[in-house]
């Protein structure tokens, strides 16, 4: 004679059993995870001496933080985990990374001034993606609230790109870096609003002369990488401040936050 106890405990091992475990989609967290070693590969090369592979780092961090998470809408793997997953990764590449190679290549002459605009950069950093992560459901979708973390990032690294480039070094670089530390820094805590572009659709079909003028655009950059590619994100750190004083001036709303006042939903979501 069995105890019904024992009965309802086998039952409720059955169902243990065949409870499907919870997995973690490997193809959209490869990126990330090289993403990752992106911005740990930069910090070594700049503990080497070797800026201009740390800045390079940088940027294919950047190319591959921007497709982890469009592999992921591609093939619907997208999860909690992996949206977590890129938060941090970007923290490392494009918080962490930067500011200690400005650091190291220029900012440590300046002694507590360049920790303190190291470190400031770095906070702002966290600041900007800690915002972003509670805000995506109030937030614009075309416009980032603030210089996105990869682009801040891009400013930093392809300074020190250009200037490793040319050959240019020496005490005299400390107080520029000094100041672009800060500035890419504070624009990103700030709301002044830069262009996504999310809103362009890669499903869509487009005209042959687009195809002609991306064909053209990448073969401008590889004239002269460093050059091109700091100046583009130049033109970019630029024009939320151009977006911001036109739509001041047009009386539009530049706040990029929605009319409700509503606290938004704390998921944690990472773009």
């Amino acid at each position: 004679m069995h105890d019904g106890t024992d009965s309802l405990g086998t039952e409720n091992d059955a169902v243990v059993i065949r409870k499907r475990r919870k997995g973690i989609y490997i193809l959209p967290n490869l990126f990330t995870l090289a993403a990752l070693f992106g911005g740990f590969y930069s910090i070594v090369m700049a503990v080497n001496g070797r800026f201009d592979l740390a800045a390079v780092g940088v940027f294919c961090a950047m190319v591959l933080d921007s497709l982890d998470g469009r592999v992921a809408r591609m093939t619907n793997t997208q999860s909690a985990f992996g949206e977590q997953m890129d938060s941090l990764s970007d923290m490392v590449s494009f918080g962490a990374a930067p500011a200690l190679i400005s650091y190291v290549w220029a900012l440590k002459g300046l002694g507590r001034w360049g920790w303190f605009a190291a470190f400031v950069y770095c906070a702002c950093a966290a600041l900007r993606l800690a915002r972003f992560n509670v805000n995506t459901a109030v937030v614009d979708k075309r416009y980032f609230q603030g210089l996105p973390s990869p682009a801040a990032a891009a400013l930093i690294a392809g300074f020190i790109w250009l200037c490793t480039d040319l050959g240019i070094q020496g005490p005299g670089l400390a107080w520029p870096m000094f100041c672009l530390a800060l500035y890419a820094g504070l624009t990103m805590v700030t709301n002044v609003p830069f262009y996504s572009f999310k809103d362009v659709s890669m499903k869509k079909s487009v005209p042959f002369v687009v195809i002609v003028l991306i064909a053209l655009g990448i073969a401008v950059i590889n004239i002269d990488p460093p050059t091109v590619m700091f100046g583009l994100f130049v033109v970019y750190g630029l024009s939320g401040y151009v977006v911001y004083a036109w739509r001041k001036t047009k009386g539009v709303q530049t706040s990029l936050i929605s009319t409700s006042t509503d606290e938004p939903d704390e998921r944690g979501l990472h773009r």
